[in-house]
C-alpha cells in the first residue's frame, strides 16, 4: 500500500470526492485509510448513568485506498515503487477528439 499515516490525499470516490485531508491512520490488511474529517458517521449513544444524557458522538471511517489519491500541495501526485520519488500526474488527453479529427480527413 502506498499511501501511509500522514500522507497528504485527494478523494477521487464516494460522497467527498474532490476533498483533500490528511491520512490519520492506515490499515493495510483491510487496504482502507482514515482520513482526517472525512466520511464522517454519527453513532447514538445511550446515557449509562440516571443523571447524564445521552449523546451523538461523530467519528471518521475508513475509506478504500482505491478511492483515494496521493496529493502534494493541492496537486495530484503517482508515487514511483522503486525510488519513492514524487512525480506530478499529467492530465490524460482525450482520444475521442482525436479519432473524430482523422475521420474527417
Amino acid at each position: 500500500m502506498k499511501i501511509k499515516k500522514g500522507d497528504n490525499v485527494l478523494v477521487i470516490a464516494g460522497k467527498d470526492k474532490g476533498k483533500s485531508a490528511k491520512v490519520l491512520k492506515a490499515i493495510p490488511k483491510k487496504e482502507q485509510v482514515i482520513v482526517e474529517g472525512l466520511n464522517m458517521r454519527k453513532k447514538h449513544q445511550k446515557s449509562r448513568q440516571k443523571d447524564k444524557k445521552g449523546q451523538v458522538i461523530e467519528f471518521a471511517m475508513p475509506i478504500h485506498v482505491s478511492n483515494v489519491m496521493l496529493s502534494v500541495d493541492g496537486k495530484r501526485v503517482r508515487k514511483a515503487k522503486a525510488s519513492a520519488v514524487v512525480a506530478e500526474k499529467k492530465p490524460v488527453a482525450k482520444k475521442a477528439s482525436a479519432a473524430k479529427s482523422e475521420k474527417k480527413n
